[in-house]
This record gives C-alpha cells, sequence and structure tokens, in this order.
C-alpha cells in the first residue's frame, strides 16, 4: 500500500510516499527511513527497495530532498549536504507522530550519495537504531578528490573560485547556475566515460530508470556546501547501533563502503553481492534480491519489539 504524505523539514514542506504492509489493519510498524541518491527522486531506486521491505512487514518511507523532486525550496536542484542529513532526520521525526509506526523500531537506509548522507545524520540522531547503506558514496570526497581520488587538485580549486563568484552573481541578481547531473547528450562522454558514468547515464537517461523531476540539474553553486563535507570522519559514533553496508563486488565505488566499515566500531557489517556494480543495485533483480534479504534480516534483528 503507498501513501503520499509530507513533513516539515528546516521550514520546507518535503513530499514523500510511504509504504506499508497489504495485509497491515492495526498494531505499530518497525519503520525504514530510504533517502535517495544525489539527482535522484523517491520514485527510482527507493521506491523499489520500500515496495520489497513493505512485502516484509515493515513501513518505509521515500521522500524527495529539500530543493528537489516535489519538495520545496529554492533555488531549484541546491544540493546541500547537511540540510540532506535534516531532511532524514526529519523524516524521523514524522515518523515518530504517527499512531502507526512504532517511534522506537526505526531505521534508516540510504542509497549512493546517501549512502553517505544517512551515517552522518544517524551519528547523532539516536532514534534511527539500525543504519543500512548501499553503493554507499562520500560525495564531499568525490567532488574533492574525484572517483577514484584521481582528480588534480586544481580542478577542486577552480570549482570553488567559481562558486564564491556564482554567489555573488545570485546576489546581483543572476539566476542560479544549473549543471547536469548527467548531460542528455553524451555520446562522447561515453566512449571515454568510466564504467560507472556510463551506468549512471544509461539509468538516468534511457527508460530503464528515467523520471522527469530527476533531469533537473544541480545548482553549481552547492560545491561549496559538498566540498566540506565529510560523511564518515565520526562513523564511530553510530555504535553501539548497528551499521550494514552493501556494495557490488564491481563497483568502483565499493572503496567507501569499506573504509566506512574499517573506521566505524562495533557491531557493523559489510556484505558484497558478488557480480553487482554500483549501478546493478539500483534495481537490477539478481542483485536487488540478495541486498533486499540482507536488509530484510538486519532490520528484523535490530528493529525487533
Amino acid at each position: 500500500m503507498k501513501t503520499g504524505v509530507a513533513f516539515p523539514s528546516n521550514n520546507l514542506v518535503v513530499a514523500g510516499i510511504l509504504f506499508t504492509p497489504d495485509d497491515h489493519i492495526d498494531g505499530r510498524l518497525p519503520a525504514v527511513v530510504i533517502s535517495h541518491p544525489g539527482g535522484g527522486v523517491k520514485e527510482q531506486s527507493p521506491s523499489i527497495y520500500a515496495e520489497r521491505l513493505a512485502r516484509e512487514g515493515f513501513a518505509a518511507l521515500v521522500f524527495d530532498a529539500a530543493y528537489q523532486g516535489e519538495s520545496e525550496g529554492e533555488p531549484r536542484g541546491l544540493e546541500n549536504p547537511f540540510q540532506r542529513a535534516e531532511d532524514i532526520k526529519s523524516a524521523v521525526t514524522y515518523l515518530t507522530t504517527r499512531d502507526d509506526i512504532d517511534p522506537d523500531r526505526i531505521g534508516a537506509l540510504g542509497i549512493c550519495a546517501s549512502g553517505g548522507y544517512v551515517p552522518y545524520a544517524a551519528q547523532t540522531d539516536h532514534r534511527i537504531k539500525g543504519i543500512a547503506t548501499v553503493s554507499a558514496v562520500d560525495l564531499g570526497s568525490v567532488f574533492r578528490e574525484g572517483l577514484g581520488r584521481t582528480q588534480d587538485p586544481a580542478i577542486l580549486k577552480a570549482m570553488l573560485d567559481r562558486s564564491g563568484a556564482l554567489r555573488t552573481e545570485e546576489a546581483r541578481g543572476a539566476a542560479p547556475r544549473l549543471e547536469a547531473w548527467i548531460p542528455d547528450n553524451a555520446e562522447e562522454l561515453l566512449e571515454t566515460a568510466t564504467r560507472q558514468f556510463r551506468e549512471t547515464f544509461e539509468y538516468y537517461r534511457t527508460p530503464r530508470g528515467y523520471h522527469p523531476r530527476a533531469v533537473q540539474g544541480w545548482v553549481l553553486r552547492s560545491i561549496d556546501l559538498i566540498a566540506q563535507y565529510d560523511s564518515y570522519a565520526m562513523i564511530r559514533l553510530v555504535s553501539p547501533r548497528p551499521l550494514l553496508m552493501i556494495a557490488g563486488s564491481e563497483a568502483e565505488s565499493a572503496y567507501f563502503s569499506r573504509e566506512a566499515i574499517e573506521k566505524a566500531a562495533e557491531p557493523k557489517e559489510l556484505v558484497v553481492i558478488d557480480g553487482a556494480t554500483h549501478i546493478d543495485l539500483y534495481d537490477k533483480d539478481e542483485y536487488v534480491t540478495p541486498a533486499v534479504a540482507k536488509l530484510t534480516e538486519f532490520f528484523g534483528k535490530y528493529l525487533a519489539g
């Protein structure tokens, strides 16, 4: 069962969808907040995981980040890691107000960039009793150092110079400058791009995963917010609550999960899905199915009554 919902986050209205088991009649459910990738929306990979978790007896709340999708916020497309973390906490707050949700049995799942945002939010929000990620990425590191940490430091300096100039331009009345997460026309790039870029293009820019609200781009000056953010610097604060991180064996982003697990304190677990790439875990059944099985086991254990 799906229900459209809305809740406040820093005085902005955030749009969500609450998935609940079809056979639920009464009693309070364990619940999982699911946060979307950078550039994504709630109807994409989060809803795939939410629907499957609902079949396993959980309520699952997906939502669009503030400034994105159907949620409020100007300028459209702002990517603010600190607001993203606040959105996750606000989603938890919303669930605690519902009579059909057990406020003491709430977990959170982050996909891709939200695999950084969810642990970051959970570090200080003790209401989140179980923390899980799929294809986790520290977006701050990606912008500072590039995927795989091969980026020339001059690139970050140039982006930060540009970000400051754009702030000044906006203060003088210019419209925010938008940058595409994945260009619509990327044939030339696809010839030399990494596998992850190619697969991201295939997911977001073809019928496989396309959604009209996931093409708006991001506000370029967001870089000065993103670059100062570190998903896992204090991940030890998640403990003694449990941490589960799921990554594909072929994912170019898998090092984020490995390194975060090394930094985290117990209880913690890294699960590697054999043969899966980063994007495979968004929607491909042969990889999503074992991921959901592990998530069901994890949340079933740690959100038990």
